[in-house]
Parts: C-alpha cells; sequence; structure tokens
C-alpha cells in the first residue's frame, strides 16, 4: 500500500521520495519519477512524511529509533502514520512529534494497494486542525474518502480497529462459508456468483472469493496481517471489558493459517484452513 501511496503523489505532481527495505522497490519508484537521495539528506526539505508500516514496532523505529525520520524534520512537517496500532500508541506518538515542532496525524488507511494505487483509499483520520492542513495535500492525492475523527490522536486509530475487526471476521467467515459450500456440492466459482448477489454478500467476500476461485493468493494483503490487528482489537477489548469471542475465532483461524506457513500469502488463503481441515482441494491446489 506504501507503494501505490507513491505512486499517487506522483500522479498529484508532488516529489515524492519513496524508502522501503526491500531496495528494488526504491529504484523502481525512482524509474516511475521518484525523487532520488538518503533520507538524511532530503528529510529536511519535507513537507509531509507518510508512514506505511506493519506494527507499532515499526512505526516506532521509522519514527524514532537510530535513523528515525522525525528528529531529522523541519519545524511545521507532518507525520501521517497509517499503520494500524493501539491508539495509546498513536497518542504517544503524537505527543513526541509534537515535543519537536512536528504535526501528527492519526491516519490508518483502508482499500488496499489497488486502491491506494488509484489514489481511493478511505481514510480515518484524527489530529489538530494544523496537522490536517499540513497533510491536506497528500490526503487529496491518496484517498477517495477522508474521515475527521476529531482534533486528537487516537481516535483514527480507534476506528481502525473497529473497521479490522470486521474485516478479519468477514474474511475467515467468506472462507468458512465457501469451504462448507464445497462440502455440499456447491463451486467456488458458483459461491462467487450466487452470494455476491445476495443477502450474505460483503465487500470482503467480493474481493477476497475471487482470489480463492483462481488459486491465485499473490498478496494484496497478506496473512500475517491479521494475528497483529486482531490481537490489537483484542488488547482494546480486554482494556475496555470487553467480549469479542467472534473476533477470538477468526484470529484463531489466521494463526492457524500462518502455522501453516501461509503467512506471506494473500488473507483469502484462510481458506486453506477449512480445506486441510475437511479433505477439501482448493482451485489450482494439487
Amino acid at each position: 500500500m506504501g507503494y501505490g501511496i507513491a505512486q499517487s503523489c506522483l500522479r498529484a505532481g508532488h516529489r515524492t521520495h519513496g524508502f522501503d527495505v526491500v531496495p528494488e522497490r526504491i529504484d523502481r519508484l525512482r524509474a516511475e519519477g521518484g525523487a532520488p537521495g538518503a533520507l538524511a539528506d532530503i528529510a529536511g526539505t519535507l513537507d509531509a512524511a507518510v508512514i506505511v508500516v506493519l506494527n507499532a514496532a515499526q512505526a516506532e523505529t521509522v519514527l524514532f529509533g537510530p535513523d528515525g525520520v522525525v528528529p531529522l524534520l523541519r519545524k511545521g512537517a507532518v507525520v501521517l502514520s497509517c499503520a494500524t496500532v493501539p491508539p495509546d500508541f498513536a497518542r504517544d506518538m503524537a505527543a513526541r512529534c509534537a515535543a519537536l515542532g512536528i504535526h501528527y496525524l492519526d491516519a490508518p488507511i483502508s482499500g488496499g494497494s489497488a486502491k491506494a494505487a488509484a489514489g481511493q483509499l478511505s481514510i480515518m483520520a484524527s489530529g489538530t486542525a494544523r496537522a490536517f492542513a499540513a497533510a491536506r495535500p497528500v490526503l487529496d492525492a491518496v484517498a477517495e474518502t477522508v474521515f475527521d475523527l476529531g482534533d486528537a490522536a487516537g481516535a483514527g486509530s480507534a476506528m481502525k480497529a473497529v473497521n479490522q475487526l470486521l474485516a478479519g471476521v468477514h474474511i475467515a467467515t467468506m472462507a468458512e462459508a465457501l469451504t462448507f459450500g464445497m462440502t455440499q456440492g456447491v463451486t467456488p466459482d458458483k459461491f462467487v456468483e450466487v452470494i455476491s448477489k445476495c443477502a450474505g454478500t460483503s465487500w470482503m467476500l467480493e474481493n477476497r472469493a475471487p482470489h480463492i476461485v483462481q488459486g491465485d493468493y499473490t498478496p494484496h494483503s497478506q496473512v500475517n496481517i491479521w494475528p497483529k490487528d486482531l490481537g490489537i482489537v483484542l488488547d482494546i477489548a480486554r482494556s475496555a471489558s470487553f467480549s469479542a469471542p467472534i473476533t477470538a475465532a477468526a484470529l484463531q483461524q489466521f494463526l492457524a493459517a500462518a502455522g501453516m506457513g501461509l503467512g506471506q500469502q494473500d488473507d483469502a488463503a484462510v481458506a486453506k484452513v477449512y480445506a486441510r481441515n475437511a479433505g477439501l482441494t482448493l482451485p489450482g491446489e494439487a
């Protein structure tokens, strides 16, 4: 999704630098028009730093680690933090940025890699009015919808947790329903054809079930994301003394998929857990 965001910023005419742990991605972005330069050399020229990583630990490292970007930014620049993280973490990062004169927008994203590249993300954002104003050129470039969830960091991450509860449960439930149908002679392609037009459908079903039909688990969103994201949901739930048993059940299926070595496959691969347990063969599987 970070690469797609960078592409959308380029398309909007912004001078865009890209940094990644995979050097080939940096080279690819520069070949498409991305600006050159080492982070230490160009950070002070940036108006905005968009952070798209897996988890809170990675976000903190990128922001404040040994080579962290925040101390290098000019005062008045803005950080858009797009990872799914606990609300308390977002509030802590915002306070640490503010102490250095840097704006922080708690800006988790939804829509996947395709919508990121098309500039059609949904962003659940919260932060000060000045943070929103500083981030506006980036938001306009990458988002179809920006939800303003208040003037303090944490609210955006709280809403993202609600979204991830539903998204993770919907993916696991889609996999359960599709493979259940197979036990009754309903083929995966017929499942998609019929259920996508019926009341049982969901956006996740319509987006992910075709991956199973095609036997293509190229990761648009990895299995590995869900143990982290649903774990965050359950941590928040525990702190609120709230029981979330359906979330817990979905989490176990993603953990099982990761345990099968499927962690880097598309999250639709959770269907392989059900297929294994029921002795089913999914499309494209030997």
